[in-house]
């Protein structure tokens, strides 16, 4: 399971899987070998990467890069949050109404085009259509507040799965899929675990402090907690949460996240390995 996060949880989750290729290679080719792979927001992307066949390296590779063809959404974190809280204050209101609240907010804000947004994320793909294997990725409709679980059976094309995963209200345009518009699936929840209640095990990576609040709940941490299988979580520590800077949207997070998960992957590798029962 790959959280949001975004551009630096993108660099961020293929750091921690180069570190872990690093010092446990068995571990890591485990972790990319899953029965599922679920991403939501900024890990869709990583799980449709690495879905396609990508390989680390050139995954990490182009993280490292100084050319990217990553907008700069021109929002401040602090804004969205700002934005966001005041459509979800509302203690009486259902999740599905808090939801469609945001969902509004997503739907009036003046962003670039869904043509524009569409070709970054294409670009972020090594491969443009669903793979064999089982993936799986999260949105949101902005008009029920409902959540969606994307696969290659849902009747949308990966490249719409995966912008729609990723856009953030407030930042980037609402996907059109249909007579339905679709937003970021990590609004309601960054891991959205209930999405692979059909597995035994889960190895979660969150781009964010394991005590980061939640609109819903207490946070990832007690989320994946409620997992009725095994799990093993790495939530980004100190060093990575440095790293990330003051705006996770900003393509300049990308290298420094880049490198702390490559830092962070090297140090969780044992306890990753032993999870999964390899050398």
């Amino acid at each position: 399971m790959l959280a949001g996060g975004g551009l630096a949880g993108i660099a961020w989750e293929t750091g921690i899987l180069q570190g872990i290729a690093d010092e446990a290679p068995d571990a890591a080719t485990a972790l990319l070998d899953a029965d599922v792979l679920l991403g939501t927001s900024a890990g869709s992307t990583v799980a449709a990467q690495l879905g396609g066949g990508a390989t680390l390296a050139d995954l990490f590779a182009a993280q490292l890069s100084e050319e990217t063809h990553e907008l700069d959404p021109g929002v401040s974190i602090d804004r969205l949050v700002e934005q966001f809280t005041a459509a979800l204050d509302d203690p009486a209101a259902t999740r599905e109404e808090r939801l469609r609240r945001v969902g509004a907010l997503a739907l009036s804000t003046e962003t670039v085009s869904e043509s524009v947004r569409r070709a970054v994320i294409a670009h972020r793909l090594p491969v443009r259509e669903w793979p064999q294997r089982v993936l799986r990725v999260t949105a949101i409709d902005v008009a029920t507040g409902e959540l969606l679980v994307l696969d290659r059976n849902s009747g949308i094309a990966l490249v719409d799965a995966v912008a729609a995963s990723c856009a953030v209200p407030g930042a980037w345009p609402p996907v059109t899929v249909g007579e339905r518009r679709l937003m970021d699936g990590g609004v309601g929840s960054s891991v959205n675990i209930a999405a692979a209640s059909d597995c035994d095990a889960v190895v979660v990576l969150v781009p964010s402090g394991e005590t980061t609040p939640s609109p819903f709940g207490d946070g990832a941490a007690q989320e994946i907690s409620s997992f009725q299988g095994q799990t093993l979580a790495v939530f980004a520590d100190d060093a990575s949460l440095a790293a990330f800077g003051p705006n996770p949207l900003d393509p300049a997070c990308r290298i420094p996240s880049a490198n702390a998960g490559r830092d962070q992957g090297r140090r969780e590798a044992r306890r990753v390995a032993r999870f999964l029962g390899v050398s």
